[in-house]
C-alpha cells in the first residue's frame, strides 16, 4: 500500500513557523498539506497557502477571517485548528493530525462500508457538523476526502476555510471552489450557501460510503451539478432506513432537508462501540498510519543510473608540469655536459669546504648564463614541486581510499620517475645556481641565496600540493 507519509520534495520548506516539516499528506485547489511536528514532538497537518493565492490580498483577508473563525471550533470529531500565520509570506494554519485513512481511501481499496459502520460514521459527522456550525460557519466542502476514520470515529477537517477562496473565484477561475460530485444544489447554481448546504453533502458522503458512488453519479463538474439540480440521487443498493434519511438530506430545496440534531437522533445509537464501529480491514490501516507516525517518514529514492566508468583523476597541471621539467631538465643537462661542474659537484657530496668548492669557479662562472646554468635554475624548481607531490601522496593515503590514493598507473609511472630524478638532481642544482650566483656575491652569500631560494621554491609547491589534497578530500 502507497504510504500516506510522503517524502519532501525538492524546492520544499524545511520548516513552517515552529513547526519542523518531515513529509507530505496531499494538497489541494488552495495549497498543500504537510506532515509537521511541534518543538515538542506533537504531530500536526499543516496547510500551506499557494503561492499565487498568498499574492492576492482579497483572498489574504478573507483566509485571516476564516482561520479566526475556525480557531473557535471545537468538538470531538473535528480536526481543531491549533495554530495559523495568515501574514506570512505564505499563509499557513496547523491543525491536529489524525492518524487515520480518509473515508475516500477507506472505500476505493476495501469497498462500501457496512450499513452499522455508515450510521456511526453519519452521527460522528453530524456531530461535528454542529461544531462547525455553532460557530457561525459552513463547512463548504464536505466529501470523502475531508473525513478522515480513527479509531474512536470519525474526524471532519477543513472546514470553513474553502469560503475563502469565494472572493477570488472569478481571478483563479480555474479553481472549484468545492467539489463537484458532493455540492449542494444552491451551490452548484453559484447561490449563497448555509448549514442546509453542509446536510446535503452530509447526504452525499453517506450515500458514497454506502455503495462506493456518488449518488450523482461522476464525469464533469457541469454534468455532475446539472444532475445535483434537476435529477434524482442513485440510492440503490442502501437500506432503506439509511436510505429514507439520505434521500431528506438530498432534498432539492434548503428547507426540505432535516438540520443536523435531526440527523443525530436518526443515527445515533447508544448500543454502539466506536472503536470496534469499522471493518477489520480499515482498522488496519489505521494502526498502519498510527505506526507510521512513529516511523521516519520515507526519503526520495535517487533515479536510477546507468553504472559508468570512475573517470581517471588527471595529474593537476603544475604537479605535471614539474615532473616533465625534471626529467626535461636532466636530459639537457647531460646532453651539455657537466664537464667543469663534475668535478665541483664531487666535492659537494664528498664533504670538500664550500669555500674551496668556489676556489675554483666552474666553468659556468667563466662562460656567463649558459643554457646549462638556466636548466640548473628550472631543474632546482622542478625538484621541489616533486618533493611537494610527494607530500601530496603521503597527506592523500592519510584521508582517501587507497585506490584513490595510487591512482592511475599512468600517475604513479610519472610521479615515481620524476620523484628519483628529483632526487638526484639537487647537488648538480644547487651547485649550478651557486656558481652561477657567485659572478655577483660572495661565494657564501651565493649559497645562503641558492638556499633561500630553494625554501621558498618547496615552500611553494608544498603549499600548491596542500591545496589540491584539500580539493580531492572536498571533492
Amino acid at each position: 500500500m502507497t504510504a500516506v507519509i510522503h517524502a519532501l520534495r525538492a524546492g520544499d520548506a524545511s520548516e513552517m513557523g515552529p513547526y519542523r516539516l518531515v513529509g507530505r499528506l496531499g494538497g489541494g485547489g488552495m495549497g498543500e498539506v504537510f506532515l509537521g511536528r511541534s518543538r515538542g514532538g506533537r504531530p500536526v497537518a499543516v496547510k500551506v497557502v499557494r503561492p499565487e493565492l498568498a499574492g492576492d490580498a482579497d483572498f489574504r483577508r478573507r483566509f485571516a477571517q476564516e482561520v479566526e473563525a475556525a480557531r473557535k471550533v471545537g468538538g470531538f470529531y473535528t480536526a481543531q485548528v491549533i495554530d495559523a500565520d495568515t501574514s506570512a509570506a505564505r499563509p499557513w494554519l496547523a491543525t491536529a493530525y489524525i492518524p487515520g485513512p480518509s473515508l475516500d481511501e477507506a472505500v476505493s481499496r476495501h469497498g462500501p462500508l457496512p450499513a452499522a459502520s455508515v450510521a456511526v460514521l453519519g452521527a460522528g459527522l453530524a456531530e461535528g457538523l454542529a461544531a462547525v456550525h455553532a460557530c457561525g460557519l459552513v463547512h463548504r466542502d464536505l466529501k470523502p476526502g475531508n473525513v478522515i476514520l480513527a479509531e474512536g470515529g470519525p474526524r471532519l477537517i477543513d472546514f470553513g476555510i474553502v469560503r475563502a477562496l469565494d472572493l477570488v473565484g472569478q481571478t483563479h477561475s480555474r479553481m472549484v471552489v468545492g467539489t463537484p460530485a458532493f455540492m449542494s444544489p444552491e451551490q452548484a447554481r453559484g447561490h449563497a450557501v448555509g448549514p442546509p448546504s453542509d446536510v446535503f453533502a452530509l447526504g452525499s458522503v453517506l450515500a458514497y460510503a454506502a455503495t462506493g458512488r456518488s449518488p450523482f453519479g461522476s464525469g464533469h463538474g457541469e454534468a455532475l451539478g446539472f444532475r445535483i439540480v434537476h435529477e434524482e440521487p442513485d440510492l440503490s443498493g442502501i437500506p432503506d432506513d439509511l436510505a429514507d434519511l439520505i434521500t431528506t438530506c438530498l432534498a432539492k430545496e434548503p428547507a426540505g432537508r432535516p438540520d443536523v440534531p435531526a440527523v443525530i437522533d436518526r443515527l445515533a445509537d447508544p448500543s454502539a462501540d466506536p472503536p470496534w464501529w469499522l471493518p477489520l480491514d480499515v482498522t488496519r490501516m489505521i494502526t498502519e498510519r498510527e505506526t507510521a507516525i512513529l516511523t521516519p517518514p520515507p526519503t526520495t529514492p535517487p533515479t536510477p543510473t546507468e553504472p559508468r566508468t570512475p573517470a581517471r583523476r588527471k595529474l593537476p597541471p603544475w604537479q605535471a608540469a614539474g615532473a616533465a621539467l625534471v626529467t626535461l631538465s636532466l636530459l639537457a643537462l647531460a646532453l651539455v655536459g657537466l664537464d667543469d661542474e663534475f668535478d665541483t659537484v664531487m666535492g659537494a657530496i664528498d664533504g670538500t669546504g664550500f669555500e674551496q668548492v668556489f676556489d675554483g669557479p666552474p666553468g659556468v662562472q667563466d662562460e656567463g648564463v649558459t643554457a646549462a646554468s638556466v636548466l640548473t635554475v628550472l631543474t632546482l624548481l622542478g625538484c621541489c614541486f616533486v618533493l611537494g607531490a610527494l607530500s601530496a601522496q603521503v597527506a592523500g593515503r592519510a584521508v582517501a581510499p587507497v585506490a584513490d590514493a595510487i591512482g592511475s598507473t599512468l600517475r604513479t609511472t610519472v610521479v615515481t620517475a620524476a620523484s628519483v630524478a628529483g632526487l638526484a638532481a639537487p647537488p648538480f642544482a644547487w651547485t649550478g645556481l651557486a656558481g652561477l650566483l657567485s659572478e655577483w656575491m660572495s661565494p657564501m652569500t651565493a649559497l645562503w641565496v641558492a638556499l633561500a631560494a630553494v625554501a621558498v621554491a618547496l615552500a611553494i609547491g608544498l603549499g600548491w600540493n596542500a591545496e589540491a589534497v584539500k580539493a580531492r578530500e572536498t571533492g
